[in-house]
C-alpha cells in the first residue's frame, strides 16, 4: 500500500512538471475559464439570460478539458514509451490511470471554481452546479482514456478526438440556437449537463433534476464503463 501510494505521487508530480512544458495540455485548463471572465464582463447584451457566458464556458470546459487532456497524455507517453519504463519500475496500470485521471480532475475542479465564482451560486445551488461539473469531468476523463489507449501515438489520438471533442463540446451550444439538433443531442451527456446548468436560477419554478437527465448521464456513463473495459483489455496500456 506504501508503495502504491508512492507511485501515484510520484506519477502526479511528474504529470505537474509535464503540463508546464505541454502547452496544448495547459492551454486547456486556462482556455474558457479566462474566455468566461473576458465575456462575462465585457459583453452585455439585451434580453441575455444572467451569466450566460460563464454557464456556456462551463458546459464547453467539462466536454473537452478532461477528454482533450486524458488522451493527449495517454497517447503521448504510448508514443514515448514512458508507459512501458513505468510498467517495467513496478508502476501498476491502475496506479498511472488514477494518478493521471485525479491530476485531471483536481485541474478542471480549478477551472469550475472559477465558473461557479462568475454564476454567482450560493448554498443549494452551488452544490447542484459542482455535481453537475463533477459528473460531466468524470465521464469526459473516461473518453478520453479510451481514446488515449486506443490510440497508437498522438497524432491517431488526435485525429479520433477532435470529432468527439466536437460534439461534446459544442453540440449543447448549437442546440440553443437549433430545435433539431437539441432533438439528437440530448443522447449525449454533455446535453444534458448543459440543461442542468442553463436550468439553475433560470426561472422562480424550483430546480429539479430530471428522469431523462439521470438515465442519459447514467447511460453515457454505463457505454463509457465498457468502451474501456473493452479497449483495455485489447489494448492495455504497452
Amino acid at each position: 500500500m506504501v508503495i502504491s501510494m508512492k507511485n501515484m505521487k510520484a506519477i502526479f508530480m511528474k504529470q505537474i512538471i509535464d503540463t508546464l512544458k505541454n502547452k496544448t495540455v495547459f492551454i486547456q485548463f486556462l482556455m474558457f475559464p479566462i474566455m468566461a471572465v473576458i465575456m462575462e464582463k465585457a459583453i452585455r447584451l439585451e434580453d441575455m439570460p444572467d451569466h450566460f457566458f460563464a454557464k456556456l464556458f462551463a458546459v464547453m470546459f467539462a466536454g473537452m478539458a478532461p477528454l482533450t487532456c486524458m488522451s493527449a497524455i495517454i497517447s503521448e507517453e504510448k508514443e514515448k514509451n514512458t508507459l512501458r519504463a513505468l510498467m517495467m519500475s513496478n508502476v501498476k496500470a491502475w496506479q498511472y490511470l488514477i494518478s493521471i485521471g485525479t491530476y485531471i480532475f483536481l485541474m478542471c475542479m480549478a477551472g469550475t471554481a472559477v465558473f461557479a465564482v462568475l454564476g454567482e451560486y450560493r448554498g443549494k445551488e452551488l452544490a447542484i452546479f459542482l455535481m453537475v461539473m463533477i459528473s460531466g469531468i468524470i465521464l469526459s476523463e473516461l473518453i478520453g482514456a479510451v481514446i488515449g489507449i486506443y490510440s497508437r501515438n498522438q497524432m491517431a489520438a488526435t485525429s479520433v478526438t477532435m470529432p468527439v471533442m466536437m460534439i461534446f463540446s459544442f453540440v449543447p451550444m448549437l442546440s440553443m440556437f437549433n430545435e433539431t439538433i437539441k432533438k439528437f443531442a440530448r443522447i449525449i451527456y454533455s446535453q444534458q449537463i448543459s440543461d442542468l446548468i442553463n436550468g439553475l436560477g433560470a426561472s422562480e419554478v424550483p430546480f429539479e433534476v430530471s428522469s431523462e437527465n439521470m438515465i442519459v448521464i447514467a447511460a453515457n456513463f454505463m457505454i463509457g464503463i465498457i468502451l474501456f473495459a473493452v479497449i483495455y483489455k485489447k489494448k492495455g496500456l504497452e
